[in-house]
């Protein structure tokens, strides 16, 4: 190893966040109130003709759900596009986005996600598809740690089991903000065979994880790395931490997005791009449909 890169790996890892995937910093929680899904912002651009199915011109829908085999049972939402009960011969790209410490599976919904992806299919910018939002309510707790092993080994196939999915990693991906940020970085990295896009939103690398970055990314194959997102505020309290990973991936010219925006690490910061983040997902879906 060469002096240059030796010096750069151990910043690095002395550099990212202080936090483990049981014991991380807490966000100061803000209050968003919670956005009917019922009802988009937006009017679609298509007009449905009286050949079209109804659906065609209504929003989807969000249900509650719980997976007894695990322990502790591993609960969660899922988004269902317009006409998921209608055409039942069809099949959808799957998102996974995780939550931030000190919340809920509801996050992502109050920040709205669900309406989001109900504008983008409604107007036709987005081919129809779901979301699944996995519960990580023991951070705290000694089952927190092992959330990752569910969420692989056992929400994902009993989603693709139940629901219809294209379960495929190309049509698969998996995103989240904070505390879910580093979950999906060392899920994403480490499972790259089994998602095409990984999205970076504010993520709180744990710290334990700093130490096997480089070996995780020169694990991967130049050919099936994972399209990347990264962003963060430019008050954003974990900000040098994302900076070190994205020196990382740009020293082993790994392709990225990285944006830098301003705001801090809330819930307000993560409302106000939540419809970019969907929109980069769908896009990735649209180019390989």
């Amino acid at each position: 190893m060469t002096r240059r890169r030796l010096i750069f790996l151990l910043s690095l890892l002395f550099g990212l966040s202080a936090c483990s995937p049981s014991n991380q910093a807490t966000p100061t929680p803000t209050f968003i109130p919670s956005t009917p899904t019922s009802a988009p912002t937006t009017t679609p651009t298509a007009i449905p003709t009286a050949t079209q199915l109804a659906c065609l011109s209504r929003p989807g829908r969000v249900d509650g759900g719980q997976l007894d085999t695990t322990n502790p049972a591993q609960q969660f939402l899922i988004y269902l596009p317009p006409c998921y009960d209608q055409k039942t011969s069809q099949r959808y790209p799957v998102l996974y986005l995780l939550h931030g410490q000190t919340y809920t599976d509801d996050q992502w919904v109050r920040l709205g996600a669900a309406v989001a992806a109900d504008n983008l299919i409604l107007s036709g910018t987005a081919q129809p598809f779901i979301i699944v939002f996995p519960d990580d309510r023991y951070w705290n707790l000694q089952a927190g740690s092992g959330f990752g092993y569910r969420l692989i080994n056992e929400l994902i196939p009993y989603i693709d089991k139940n629901y219809r999915t294209l379960a495929d990693r190309d049509h698969r991906a998996l995103g989240g903000l904070s505390r879910g940020g580093g979950w999906a970085v060392e899920l994403g990295l480490q499972h790259y065979d089994m998602f095409g896009a990984l999205g970076l939103n504010s993520p709180a690398i744990f710290s334990d994880d700093a130490q096997y970055l480089d070996r995780w990314i020169r694990s991967i194959p130049s050919d099936q790395w994972p399209r990347i997102w990264i962003d963060a505020g430019d008050q954003d309290k974990e900000l040098g931490s994302v900076q070190q990973f994205e020196s990382l991936l740009s020293y082993y010219d790994i392709p990225h997005e990285w944006r830098m925006y301003t705001g801090d690490h809330s819930e307000i910061y993560w409302q106000a791009h939540v419809t970019e983040y969907i929109q980069w997902y769908t896009d990735g879906w649209n180019s390989n449909p």
